[in-house]
């Protein structure tokens, strides 16, 4: 019987709207996502405020809020703390901590708060295998027509890496504009990958494709060329 009483929380699936809600946040009232459409949205979670992981993340973020807006991508934080205790903890972020040279970090990007879990419901956000109390690092990134596109989760002891979400942001928005698909370890640069043909006669054509764009080492894996001035003057503002 104890097992049956345990909360079940959903979990939002790639290729679906994101769950839509209203919530205070450090920078005023948000109504999600409809207020980022045209925007790609970082909407991400942390356990707690005044603790030390969540700290270096929250620095680390701000720090690299100006290189998401570039790339037309909007950060939102989120933890099941209250609002005052936000405001708190990212005051003394400012005036105390320093991380890996990064000091007197102001973070403008809203911080959700949401005592009452909702939010962490929604979206999946509570594990009670880690904490029932506690949000884990969730990482939920949005495109800018409100559609869930990637979901990375963390546990409550690792930090997120951060040069990744970005690379994320970025190769999403590359597969869109360019119709690819971009291979493992991918940057802005490197060689993209042709999707797969959907019948034979056209899988054959391009194996025999003379014009050099696209090489083909068998019917199922075909790449071509796409320099990083022409992946990031589509992507990026500046």
């Amino acid at each position: 019987m104890e097992e049956m009483n345990q909360p079940v929380y959903s979990l939002p699936r790639i290729g679906e709207p994101a769950p839509a809600f209203k919530a205070v946040t450090t920078q005023g009232d948000i109504n999600f996502p409809a207020d980022y459409k045209g925007s790609w949205v970082i909407l991400f979670s942390h356990p707690a405020d005044f603790t030390p992981v969540c700290t270096s993340e929250f620095m680390t973020f701000a720090s690299m809020e100006e290189q998401f807006n570039n790339a037309n991508c909007k950060l939102v934080g989120l933890s099941v703390d209250g609002l005052y205790s936000h405001i708190a903890w990212l005051r003394t972020i400012k005036d105390k901590i320093e991380y890996k040279g990064m000091k007197n970090v102001e973070v403008t990007f809203p911080l959700i708060e949401d005592i009452t879990m909702e939010v962490a419901k929604k979206y999946g956000m509570l594990m009670p295998g880690e904490s029932n109390t506690k949000a884990v690092r969730a990482v939920f990134v949005i495109d800018p027509k409100g559609i869930v596109r990637t979901i990375i989760y963390y546990p409550l002891s690792l930090g997120r890496n951060f040069d990744e979400l970005y690379r994320v942001v970025i190769a999403l928005q590359a597969a869109d504009e360019f119709n690819i698909a971009t291979p493992a370890d991918w940057r802005p640069g490197d060689d993209v990958i042709v999707p797969t043909a959907g019948s034979c006669g056209v899988a054959k054509q391009r194996m025999e494709d003379k014009s050099g764009e696209t090489t083909c080492y068998d019917w199922f894996f075909c790449t071509k060329k796409l320099d990083k001035d022409t992946v990031l003057k589509k992507i990026l503002k500046k």
